[in-house]
């Protein structure tokens, strides 16, 4: 008999309380589900018992990676399917809990077990970091950015294009990839006011693509920092070749060790996602120390919707597990009380949320257009968990679940009240 898929079925909406709005392909060649929808493919039992053992977000995220689990038709739809039925489930929907009380769904449960054949669990992916405690100490935020940045120069090349940025654009209609990020590094450059001679540090300087803008168009003295081998050696390689090398300094240092202000500005660019919580004040702090009266700290950062009960919160179990080891997400209204509490005074905060589901999109588009070059540099699993993530996180921008900001700070200058801010400060526009 074959069945599977509407056995599968069955129990989804069982648990869920609703109808799935996406097919089941089953590794039995069996379908059910809405024949126009795009279709979730089971390729194998294996996919069974990963859920079996881990439900939730982290057992489809295993099966996914491992190539157990696909789809088939729109990704992109999918996944807005899927995700849509599970944020928008309500308070009067059952829970898995309460269905698993119900003796059919358990019935069902112990139909599945005995499909997925073999009781013992598949090991993870070899792509799942494991051990994740968010201590967000030097060695542990080392070990993270390597896990993430260390996959290799060429597959980031291939996602990002060649600006080499990784981090959200600032797009106008009509415009290339490559032009949105450059955009980007001049709306910050104009932001911190960049101008021959002073000095700027950038914090998690990636690829260097900041530092060579800064140096190359506004004539700052530029040191750059990261914790990743690979990035600092492709972005000195790039910095000498742009003839920069009088101009700019990539180091492989973590920014709590950074002793050489003070220094005119400041820009951090997609990093502070990995500061953690806990450590969030300090990371304000060592950066206040380091500018200089007057100097200004650009904070460009992802941040998630606010809860009601924020003890609630919890770090994403496939981005913690695949993508982001160690990275947490806070609130912009956390973020610049963090900043001011650091003794920043926050002058301007924009949301550019609907740029980054842009960006998101063209990088998805690139490596799709590269798949099988991508999975050769990395591994499927590598590339199936890129593929992912970035897809869910266009979405997730688009649906505004998260969110990024450019908080625009002053190190305020010893004289009461002064700023050091002209009185219409947004001449970057």
């Amino acid at each position: 008999m074959h069945d599977a898929a509407l056995r599968l079925k069955s129990l989804v909406e069982q648990l869920l309380g609703a109808p799935l709005p996406v097919r089941i392909r089953a590794w039995d060649g069996s379908v059910a589900g809405p024949p126009d929808a795009p279709a979730l493919v089971v390729r194998n039992r294996k996919a069974v018992r990963r859920l079996l053992w881990k439900p939730g977000e982290l057992g489809l995220a295993r099966a996914w990676v491992a190539g157990d689990l696909g789809v088939e038709g729109d990704l992109y739809t999918a996944l807005d399917l899927v995700s849509g039925l599970l944020w928008e489930r309500g308070e009067d929907a059952r829970g898995a809990a309460e269905a698993l009380r119900d003796p059919e769904v358990r019935a069902a449960v112990r139909g599945l077990v005995k499909m997925a054949g073999s009781p013992l669990p598949p090991a993870p992916p070899r792509e799942e970091v494991r051990g994740r405690r968010h201590l967000h100490t030097k060695r542990s935020d080392k070990r993270a950015i390597s896990h993430h940045y260390d996959v290799g120069n060429d597959f980031y090349e291939i996602v990002l294009g060649p600006s080499m940025i990784y981090s959200c654009a600032y797009w106008d209609e009509g415009g290339t990839l490559e032009e949105a990020q450059r955009d980007k590094l001049e709306l910050i450059s104009g932001k911190l006011d960049l101008k021959p001679g002073q000095r700027l540090l950038d914090v998690g300087c990636g690829w260097g693509s900041m530092a060579i803008h800064a140096a190359r168009e506004h004539g700052a003295s530029v040191v750059g920092v990261t914790l990743s081998q690979e990035q600092a050696a492709y972005a000195r390689k790039r910095v000498a070749d742009e003839g920069l090398t009088d101009k700019v300094e990539i180091r492989v240092q973590d920014y709590r060790d950074v002793a050489d202000g003070p220094y005119d500005a400041i820009s951090s660019i997609g990093m502070a996602e990995h500061v953690g919580a806990e450590r969030y004040l300090e990371y304000a702090e060592v950066l206040y120390q380091l500018l200089k009266p007057g100097g200004r700290l650009l904070n460009h950062q992802i941040a998630r919707r606010p809860q009601r009960d924020e003890s609630t919160y919890s770090v994403d179990e496939f981005i913690d597990a695949y993508v982001f080891p160690d990275g947490e997400l806070a609130p912009i209204g956390t973020t610049v009380t963090q900043l001011e509490r650091a003794g920043f005074e926050v002058r301007d905060v924009e949301s550019i949320r609907e740029h980054y589901a842009l960006t998101l999109r063209r990088w998805v588009t690139n490596l799709e257009e590269q798949w099988a070059r991508a999975v050769k540099l990395s591994s499927p699993g590598r590339a199936r968990v890129w593929r992912l993530y970035m897809a869910a996180s266009a979405l997730a921008f688009e649906r505004n679940r998260i969110g990024v900001n450019q908080v625009l700070a002053v190190r305020t200058p010893e004289a009461p009240g002064g700023s050091g801010m002209p009185l219409r400060a947004r001449t970057w526009n």
